[in-house]
């Protein structure tokens, strides 16, 4: 397939506001590739390159020699040529790097070098992309939605999924499934704003989870051989010996565990996330630690060659009961009534977590789902935003990004909905690091606002939703600070506007 129709289905997909037509297009361009093009074909469309990392950046492709004037690349040969440069390494790599560079450049027109920048520059990687790449792929494959979804939430890789389906069909998507070592997409909680809210979505009798303050983990075994992923499906086994060693010790052959980790202070209450999310990113194995990641577990997956997946949370909490000491597993109680789950949300603040997790009892575990059968409780409003902007500050601020423009994912469009801004809640130290951050993420600054990837989250605490004729969304958020930064978390899972409007009475403007 040549890359420029590729590149013409990228620039159209952008152009076109329906959620179906934007299928179509993808689904089309899907059919047309040749067999050994699906992987890097469907990576392409979803904003991405197959390889991870390519050594180049942002700023190297700016100095890009003119387009071509006839298409004369393929999907296969863009794929190869990224390839080739992402594996330069060693004395005079730079000048290397930079010559295949310019020479796939200038192999490429004009609206093919517009989706290459875009492509090493992250500029086009968004989750709902991804989304719509799994609908796209259904009807390119003509198999059910389900089918794909459920793949893909296995396998964690569009890629694969792509391929099975569009190659095997449904028998071939049926063959992905869950694999010790293969990190799957985690269960999500949605908001409520008080443990009624909750039980009415779940039902009574319900499990009530500490919410805890950590990381999420993901935790595989299999005989001595031991992973520790993120949510976002990072390997972080080297950063976590704790985790590895307490996992090693269970009396299991192969284990799948969902959990999270913490660090604590010598009084064994919970330190605040940023030093815990410091900790986990930064330790090495070896190295002395005077505050250890502590694991606590709250699902079982798979244990000894049996999925869990599909069991009810009854059956799987009791499996891990059975299968983990008291000390390694959070703490939980059974509410029946909304005064029982107000005592257990009253004593995870006493405790100095964050809330408390309310769990229906026969639910499945719903993969990379965030539905009614496990609600978070917090005693304050947040949100998970994406920054946009940042504006360079004044006075005692000046010469660091102060001021962040705040946006929530429209599932619609893929785009961001900006909510409104703020500088409140930063410390010195914050306004360090993210002005060094945003830096990293720019793409334009004018000298007052930095415009930015939006990759970053961040999470945000407010009062209220007001309706706002000044943003798109019609709503603003009232007195938004800043609580912390969410590296563990994509911009694809940012909360939505929707969720935004609801906690606004439905207010759309």
């Amino acid at each position: 397939m040549r890359f420029l129709d590729l590149a013409a289905t990228s620039a159209a997909v952008t152009a076109t506001s329906g959620r179906n037509a934007k299928i179509d297009l993808l689904a089309d361009a899907l059919r047309r590739l040749d067999p050994d093009e699906i992987a890097a074909g469907s990576a392409f469309l979803a904003g991405e390159l197959r390889q991870r990392q390519t050594g180049v950046g942002y700023a190297s492709l700016r100095d890009r020699p003119p387009p071509a004037g006839e298409a004369t690349l393929t999907v296969g040969a863009v794929d190869a040529a990224i390839a080739e440069i992402s594996v330069v390494a060693g004395s005079g790599s730079q000048a290397r790097r930079r010559d295949l560079v310019a020479a796939l450049f200038g192999a490429a027109t004009a609206e093919e070098q517009r989706l290459l920048v875009g492509l090493f520059g992250g500029e086009l990687r968004q989750g709902a992309q991804a989304g719509l790449l799994a609908d796209a792929i259904a009807r390119a494959a003509e198999v059910p939605l389900t089918a794909v979804r459920r793949a893909l939430l296995l396998s964690g890789d569009l890629k694969q999924v792509a391929v099975a389906a569009l190659t095997g069909g449904a028998p071939a998507l049926a063959e992905i499934h869950l694999r010790v070592g293969t990190p799957l997409t985690p269960m999500l909680a949605q908001s409520a704003p008080d443990v009624g809210a909750a039980l009415l979505a779940t039902g009574a009798p319900a499990m009530v989870d500490v919410k805890l303050d950590g990381i999420r983990i993901q935790v595989h075994r299999a005989g001595d051989e031991v992973a520790v992923f993120t949510r976002s499906l990072d390997d972080i086994t080297a950063r976590m010996p704790e985790v590895v060693e307490a996992v090693r010790k269970l009396p299991v052959r192969e284990a799948i565990l969902d959990g999270e980790a913490m660090t604590l202070g010598p009084d064994g209450r919970p330190r605040p996330f940023q030093e815990t999310s410091s900790r986990a990113a930064t330790r090495g194995a070896g190295k002395a630690a005077p505050q250890p990641l502590v694991p606590y577990f709250f699902d079982l997956l798979h244990l000894d060659g049996t999925n869990l997946l599909d069991e009810p949370g009854r059956e799987r909490w009791s499996a891990l009961a059975d299968t983990l000491p008291t000390e390694l597993i959070v703490g939980r109680s059974i509410a029946t009534t909304e005064e029982e789950a107000a005592a257990a949300f009253a004593a995870s603040l006493a405790a100095g977590q964050e809330g408390v997790v309310v769990k229906a009892m026969d639910a499945p575990y719903d993969v990379g789902r965030r539905g009614s059968a496990w609600v978070k409780v917090k005693p304050r409003h947040t949100l998970d935003l994406v920054v946009l902007a940042v504006e360079w500050g004044h006075g005692r601020r000046k010469g660091w990004l102060s001021n962040l423009h705040l946006g929530a994912l429209d599932p619609s469009t893929g785009g961001f909905v900006m909510l409104g801004k703020t500088f409140k809640g930063l410390t010195d130290e914050l306004l360090r690091w993210q002005t060094a951050r945003f830096q990293e993420l720019a793409v334009s600054d004018n000298g007052w606002v930095v415009q930015v990837r939006p990759e970053q989250v961040v999470e945000i605490a407010f009062d209220g939703v007001q309706t706002s004729p000044r943003y798109p969304g019609g709503v603003a958020l009232r007195f938004a600070r800043v609580l912390r930064y969410r590296d563990d978390k994509r911009a694809s899972e940012a909360d939505t506007i929707d969720m935004v409007r609801e906690i606004g009475g439905g207010t759309s403007g």
